[in-house]
């Protein structure tokens, strides 16, 4: 079986969803599994009617309403009748949302995001079984709730192997067209979890793994895995090849295109990962497998945007030692906020942070009553792997250089613009 992940990108509107169908056609979609996002910025959308709802605001209806409306749009352009099926089922799926929304007591954020962000891969990936099926195209629609099991931290949730393992072997047709959801899991109530935003990559991985799939491709808008984000930087280029290792070092350094939790369990198995254009999808695109690293060595960049520059002295001036250094991590742990770099001097200690769950007013208390604490906000934190003198120059021009760190393979830059 192979796995294929189509992003929100890829079925932002109608024309969108007819060329996830033709992608279909000329590369293959017997014995497929297909991991859906939810369409364009409806993720967006949907955290928006969250806070709304949490703020109590005049615009939460409206807010609903307008992720209703886009995607009825996209209906009323795929299909001609009104009376089809799938009008029946998304308006279905629109009212249990609401329900939840009228019917929900508990306070805590992150159960609710998780509970309301689904919606909009559920009613996507109906949206695209309709459509494939109303084309002649006969598929399979899975809840992948039913199959990913995770434990219940909430927005960013741990898969129980053992049970997804059994559950997937069990539940997924072969020789045939499965879809299902990216991003989406449930713990032991059934209650609906998430995996980290961007996550269906991961999930795409999940289902490689358990099913010991041929290959896992990530469809994209791009050709493929570039050293560069076009949008910050010229000339970018596609890699043609690179290594497990090397794509994990680059994930975890921020890269976009691919997942950071997605590789592990692709490299486990030897299971290849391919990243192709939707808008082209007979090109070769990248291919990440088992073999050397970028031969010859490319200078990679990875620019991560809003991140916190925080610098944390000793109010007497006493060194930084490592009891403080493992309750300083201690307490990053807690409020789930992950660190991009570190550096320290003797009685200093700084960390480039990003704040995914909006948790830092409350840890800079915490640290404020052991430590001075000073930052900056909004950075922009720059990664080069393969770092060559002329494009440390280049990420450095015309920028207020705020911290730099250089290792053997890589150079980290935060910078203020």
């Amino acid at each position: 079986m192979k796995i294929f992940k189509f992003g929100g990108a890829s079925v932002k509107d109608a024309d969108g969803v007819k060329n996830v169908y033709d992608v279909l056609q000329k590369v293959g979609s017997e014995d497929v599994l297909v991991v859906i996002s939810a369409m364009g910025k409806t993720t967006n959308a949907l955290e928006i009617v969250i806070k709304n709802y949490f703020d109590k605001s005049n615009e939460f209806h409206a807010s609903l309403q307008e992720v209703r409306k886009y995607h009825n749009q996209i209906l009323l352009e795929l299909f001609d009748d009104e009376e089809h099926d799938v009008f029946f089922a998304v308006n279905s799926h629109f009212a249990d949302l609401e329900y939840f929304l009228r019917s929900n007591k508990s306070p805590n954020y992150n159960f609710v995001y998780d509970q309301v962000i689904s919606f909009g891969e559920i009613v996507s990936t109906t949206i695209v079984s309709h459509y494939f099926n109303h084309q002649g195209l006969k598929n399979n629609w899975l809840d992948v709730r039913n199959f990913i099991k995770t434990d219940a931290t909430y927005r960013d949730a741990n898969v129980d192997w053992d049970q997804t393992q059994k559950l997937i072997s069990k539940g997924v047709k072969k020789k045939t067209l499965n879809i299902t959801q990216g991003f989406l899991g449930s713990d032991e109530n059934n209650f609906t979890t998430t995996l980290g935003r961007e996550g269906s990559d991961y999930t795409a991985a999940i289902f490689a793994y358990c099913l010991s799939a041929e290959s896992v491709t990530i469809w994209k808008d791009v050709p493929g895995v570039m050293n560069a984000d076009p949008r910050y930087f010229e000339n970018a280029i596609l890699l043609n090849q690179i290594s497990y290792r090397e794509a994990i070092e680059l994930a975890f350094y921020g890269a976009t295109v691919i997942h950071p939790k997605t590789l592990q369990p692709l490299q486990k198995k030897e299971i290849p990962l391919f990243v192709k254009s939707f808008i082209n999808p007979l090109l070769p695109g990248t291919s990440v497998s088992k073999g050397e690293d970028l031969d010859p060595k490319t200078s990679c960049f990875i620019i991560k945007k809003n991140q916190l520059l925080i610098s944390l002295s000793a109010i007497d001036f006493s060194f930084i030692m490592e009891e403080n250094i493992s309750e300083i991590f201690g307490l990053l742990h807690k409020y789930k906020i992950k660190v991009s770099l570190i550096q320290n001097t003797a009685i200093s200690f700084s960390i480039c942070i990003e704040d995914k769950f909006g948790n830092f007013n409350e840890l800079k208390t915490i640290l404020s009553k052991k430590f001075k604490v000073s930052y900056n906000e909004n950075v922009s934190l720059y990664t080069i792997r393969h770092f060559t003198k002329e494009a440390s120059e280049m990420v450095e021009k015309d920028k207020e250089v705020l911290l730099k760190q250089i290792s053997r393979e890589t150079l980290q830059i935060v910078t203020k613009e």
